[in-house]
């Protein structure tokens, strides 16, 4: 018999065994997976810790399953996501900051290291499907652009699929950046009504209907990461509509009512205290009776949309539930519903309605440098403002804790933590044992049956830090099984052991040996409200050497000195992205990072070359969206400059362009106190002009730039309105970026100064 075709190098098909490679299954009855992690939520933001927001599926989730309220994480997004992806103490997973900074430490690598197997690839090596939904931020600045290796990016951590953001932020109604798998989504503008946090989940329902189409037996893990309630805060307006004049009662009351509620819970023992209103300084907050008429009206409204954004995410999760349960499948998924920080202060005493003018860290600042520009009260939630709320409500969410996100205080670090599993042998409860942010992929591990793998490639794996809580389901008394913990962010640090907590906050450019450290008594005292370091002086040394050793072992060194060196310092490959760069039109939208590095702190231009035609109009290049930036564009025949000054658009006419070839130039000269003045010429003829408008730096412009059209979230409004992405109807044939001379304040200007300075003592 003569074979047919040939089978393995040697065999034919007449003499040869079939083979297939083996299948990975994962252990039998193995549930299904679900972490939905918040941004930024604190404590007392939800219906089972306290909240008054509606929250009726977390409400069911926790009456059956646990609720755990010494569950504490990272200071920073960042950091905790690396931490609960890997099992690792932040600064050993290289995210001693959230990841966007890269000043070459080896705890500030921002790249989890090839011998750290994640949770996803753990769970995908055990047979499960992986899917991963909304905010990464786990890949740093310089790697996010279609250019730069995407090691560091989802799907080559171990998700089989991914949908959502890279960054750590975004507008809500009209995303700057979408990424799918590994290519970024390329739309020209939103339909009317869209809302990230609905598309999200609508696409994490999708991945699960799809995989069940085609495997109904294959368990899955789904990391649901949403970027509410991260700021800008934006809310659906009839979502915001259900929460209209909740909050006039103001921040003190809410936190009063929302403490008392603890108690009655049962998350706190009797006599707990709840501490006095944040007095310390950068984090004081004022009595809300004591503010004019005006701004509590105004304030109220910001809270209004925090708790529809809360509110939206509660019902789309109650979405994506029904989909599991309608599969047969809920009562054999894990759901985990956690925040990666608590509450955040960064909306300043009285919040802002121009969140990117809050992100300016700079010496030097002119006084004039206004970090809320004023726009109408009812902009507040939608597309057109960036807002973020005044910190007295980041202070209402941490009710009963002191402090805000960044600090290791447990305002910080201590956020609501609730676990569902019905078939798991959960009796219900709340359990108030010290767990940490590392625990969760041992945990998980073991309630999925799954070990730890202890090497990869045939390469031994590091050693996690996290401890199993799985006990914890079946026995309400089950003791901690993390007992030592220490904390670090931005100089901020403390020491947990065994109930006691020593704790400092930092004051920028106060030497760390001089930050006073505080003791409490978690056990007798858990909101941090009696300083006992003077009644324990021994103690207080002991920990903090316990302190120094544990930094020295998890790379936490150096610690922030206040020269911003550590947010400052970039590797000599990032001066590529200074160098021209000419873009041709229908060129996707340049990454966010990429595209700033070409204008920031600096002298720019911009060349655009054009054939006119008759009635010919539209945009030319935009870089930028409704927080801030810059566009050149055509309309009536003229050409126009639209300036957005973090919400404040300015306009500048220039003359008519007739029909035929020309060079559309826009020239920034960088001045001092962070200003620019912009030159609009037409084939080397000066016409419009804007006069020292303030620099956009920090993370504005927040989305990149465009070629012959201004997608996404529009730089400006009005001719939005009137011709949404505008697209240039003559023929563009290219935008050529130079970027010029350094203002003498640019951070990296000022950075080598430092250096140079420094060398000449060596």
């Amino acid at each position: 018999m003569s074979p047919r075709f040939e089978g393995r190098v040697g065999r034919t098909v007449a003499d040869s065994t079939p083979w297939w490679p083996p299948q990975v299954r994962a252990p039998e009855g193995a549930p299904n997976i679900v972490v939905v992690l918040l941004d930024d939520m604190g404590f007392s933001d939800i219906g089972p810790f306290g909240a008054e927001i509606d929250t009726p599926t977390l409400d069911r989730l926790a009456a059956g399953g646990l609720r755990f309220t010494n569950y504490h994480t990272t200071p920073l997004c960042s950091p905790s996501r690396a931490s609960l992806l890997t099992g690792l103490n932040h600064h050993r997973a290289g995210y001693a900051f959230v990841a966007n900074a890269d000043p070459g430490f080896p705890g500030y690598t921002f790249e989890i290291a090839d011998d750290v197997p994640t949770l996803p690839e753990i769970l995908r090596d055990a047979g499960y499907a992986t899917f991963a939904v909304g905010k990464w931020h786990l890949t740093k600045d310089a790697t996010m652009n279609d250019g730069a290796p995407r090691s560091s990016w989802p799907v080559q951590k171990g998700f089989d699929r991914f949908y959502g953001i890279l960054e750590g932020l975004t507008n809500l109604h009209h995303p700057h950046r979408l990424v799918r798998d590994n290519s970024p989504v390329h739309t020209e503008a939103y339909p009317e009504g869209y809302y990230l946090t609905d598309d999200l989940t609508d696409e994490a329902i999708g991945m699960i209907k799809s995989l069940r189409a085609h495997d109904a037996r294959k368990p899955y893990f789904l990391y649901l990461a949403h970027p509410a309630v991260h700021g800008p805060l934006m809310a659906p307006e009839r979502d915001v509509a259900r929460y209209r004049g909740r909050y006039a009662g103001g921040w003190d009351r809410l936190r009063e009512e929302r403490f008392a509620r603890q108690l009655d819970k049962g998350l706190f023992p009797p006599g707990t205290e709840l501490p006095p209103r944040n007095s310390e300084a950068f984090h004081d907050v004022p009595e809300w009776d004591s503010l004019p008429p005006g701004e509590r009206e105004l304030f109220q409204r910001y809270q209004e949309v925090y708790a529809a954004m809360v509110d939206n995410v509660d019902r789309n999760l109650g979405r994506l539930l029904a989909v599991i349960e309608a599969l047969g499948e809920l009562d054999d998924t894990i759901v985990v519903f956690t925040s990666d920080n608590g509450g955040t202060g960064e909306g300043g005493v009285r919040g802002t309605r121009s969140y990117f003018a809050q992100f300016l860290r700079h010496a030097n600042l002119p006084g004039d440098w206004n970090p809320d520009v004023p726009r109408e009260p009812e902009l507040i939630g939608g597309p057109r403002a960036m807002v973020h709320y005044p910190r007295g409500w980041g202070m209402a969410s941490n009710t009963p804790f002191r402090l805000y996100k960044g600090t290791t205080h447990a305002g910080g670090v201590r956020v609501p933590l609730v676990l569902s599993w019905p078939r798991g042998g959960v009796v219900p409860g709340v359990r108030d044992r010290y767990q940490y942010v590392t625990d969760l992929l041992p945990t998980l591990l073991d309630l999925a049956g799954v070990p730890l793998p202890q090497e990869r490639g045939g390469r031994p794996v590091a050693a996690i830090d996290g401890h199993s809580f799985a006990d914890a389901l079946a026995d309400p008394a089950a003791p901690s099984t993390h007992h030592e913990q220490y904390a670090e962010m931005t100089g901020n640090r403390a020491f947990y052991r065994d109930g006691w907590k020593l704790v400092t906050l930092h004051r920028p450019g106060r030497p760390h040996d001089e930050d006073p450290w505080e003791l409490y008594d978690l056990r007798a005292d858990p909101t941090e409200t009696r300083d006992l370091a003077a009644d324990h002086p021994g103690l207080v040394k002991e920990l903090a050497g316990a302190w120094e050793r544990a930094a020295a072992e998890n790379r936490v060194f150096p610690l922030d000195d206040g020269t911003g060196y550590l947010w400052t310092a970039r590797p000599p490959s990032e001066a590529a992205f200074h160098e021209p760069v000419t873009l041709l039109p229908g060129t996707p939208t340049l990454e966010r990072y990429r595209a700033a590095r070409l204008i920031a702190f600096r002298d720019f231009e911009i060349a655009v070359r054009l054939t006119q035609g008759p009635g010919d109009q539209g945009v030319l290049v935009a870089h930028g969206d409704q927080g801030g930036g810059y566009s050149v564009y055509v309309e009536d025949g003229r050409v126009h400059l639209a300036y957005n000054e973090y919400g404040d658009l300015k306009v500048a006419v220039g003359d008519f362009l007739r029909p035929g070839p020309h060079e559309v130039v826009l020239r920034a000269e960088a001045l001092p106190e962070y200003r620019w003045t912009f030159t609009l010429t037409v084939d080397g003829v000066a016409g419009a002009r804007l006069e020292k408008v303030r620099m956009l730096i920090g993370l504005a412009p927040m989305e990149g730039i465009d070629v012959g059209v201004d997608r996404r979230s529009p730089v400006s409004w009005p001719v939005y309105e009137r011709h949404g992405p505008f697209p240039y109807t003559g023929d563009l044939i290219s935008a050529t970026y130079r970027p010029g001379r350094p203002a003498p304040y640019d951070p990296a200007e000022v950075l080598s100064a430092l250096r140079s300075a420094a060398e000449s003592y060596d």
